[in-house]
């Protein structure tokens, strides 16, 4: 991916990204109401991974990566890390092989990603990539979330379906429509891109050797965010009351829970609710769950480690960036990073939030911070949670890999 992809995205212009259209308009028009076929959305697009990068991070214990596997009415899905033996065996089969995060191992990837800062940080999931062989897919399905599915190296034939009828087939490991009518098909080349709102029905098939990139959305259904809630309040809100009743009488019905009993119990059930509403706990709670890392998602700590001194006078010159893998961003004036609110003085608050808006810091925009301000970031960098800048070397042929 060429250097310098955040200069595309101008949110109050026309975006190349969207066929021309700006974000308002695109927002307006299409997003979570109809699909978007755009031609050349990446002209003379450079992906960020090769084939063989693809299959070398799905080999590894720290990406999260699947392999699909379609033979007749036979499908099978297995899970990785992979190895090179694992590979060699699909040689005859058609296989697809998918790789979520790849935001977390590649600066180019997380570039792509950048062009669609016109949507929240908060909002965003990630950049998978699958690839496949030719005649190769996962079956028709649909996302509950939005998704742009940009096409890479080779060639891709997606059908797509606005159909109501979303059953699945039975005993077959992955989400399968058991019924699928084409309504739409377009044949996706290198650098087209085709937008989808949630319970879209599509199927893709690799008419060649191909990469696809999806972007997709944080879509948290309701049951997922309110049982989010519920372990956040166990961890964070403490109750001093206890059940009492003084006032207990002989009971005639010892089977019977009485309307004595669920009135007490009401009334003390009652508190929680009360917690559960206050806009500070919510807050809070918002702000820690849409920074929470994923479960495989682990940090390096720098080694050697700047001390604090030496630290704050490489930021001041080359500034700061966060690590690929961490999520900061910002409430009003509270400030979370990777799950844990952090505490921000009100004269740094602005470099926080160009740090959280744009991912990176120049050294001009952190001459001003304070004391604690360095502190703080001192303590995120020991973390591994972000870097002081410096030019990153490119490999052979002007591509950084993984």
């Amino acid at each position: 991916m060429k250097k310098n992809t955040r200069r595309n995205v101008r949110p109050g212009g026309p975006l190349a990204q969207l066929g021309g259209l700006t974000a308002t308009q695109f927002l307006r028009d299409y997003w979570q109401k109809k699909p978007l076929l755009i031609r050349q959305a990446f002209a003379s697009f450079e992906e960020p991974l090769t084939k063989q990068e693809v299959i070398e991070l799905a080999q590894r214990d720290d990406a999260e990566s699947r392999v699909v596997v379609h033979a007749g009415r036979q499908w099978q899905l297995r899970h990785g890390p992979f190895s090179k033996r694992d590979f060699a065996a699909l040689r005859n089969s058609l296989w697809t092989v998918l790789i979520q995060d790849t935001q977390h191992f590649s600066q180019e990837a997380h570039d792509v990603l950048a062009r669609f800062s016109f949507i929240p940080h908060a909002r965003v999931d990630d950049l998978m990539v699958s690839y496949a062989v030719p005649g190769a897919g996962v079956g028709a399905h649909v996302d509950s979330y939005d998704v742009f599915l940009l096409q890479g190296s080779g060639k891709r034939r997606w059908q797509i379906s606005s159909q109501s009828d979303l059953r699945l087939k039975e005993d077959v490991p992955l989400k399968i429509l058991a019924r699928f009518k084409a309504e739409h098909e377009y044949l996706l080349e290198t650098g087209d891109m085709l937008y989808l709102p949630p319970g879209y029905a599509h199927h893709g098939v690799a008419e060649t050797e191909c990469l696809t990139w999806s972007i997709g959305f944080r879509a948290p259904s309701q049951q997922e965010l309110s049982t989010a809630l519920l372990d956040h309040l166990r961890d964070e809100v403490h109750f001093d009351g206890q059940y009492r009743d003084p006032d207990l009488r002989p009971s005639r019905r010892p089977g019977e829970i009485n309307a004595a009993m669920t009135a007490r119990m009401e009334r003390m059930l009652a508190a929680v609710s009360h917690a559960a509403r206050d806009k500070a706990t919510l807050r809070r709670f918002l702000g820690g769950y849409l920074t929470e890392p994923k479960s495989h998602v682990y940090f390096d700590a720098p080694e050697p480690r700047l001390g604090l001194t030496a630290f704050s006078r490489r930021v001041k010159r080359d500034g700061a960036r966060l690590d690929l893998k961490t999520r900061l961003l910002y409430l009003g004036e509270s400030f979370f990073l990777n799950g844990v609110a952090i505490s921000v003085g009100a004269a740094d608050r602005a470099a926080w939030r160009q740090l959280a808006d744009a991912r990176e810091l120049p050294g001009r925009a952190a001459l001003s911070g304070s004391k604690a301000f360095y502190e703080t970031l001192h303590r995120a960098y020991c973390g591994g949670y972000l870097h002081p800048d410096s030019p990153r070397p490119a490999a052979p042929g002007g591509r950084r890999g993984p």
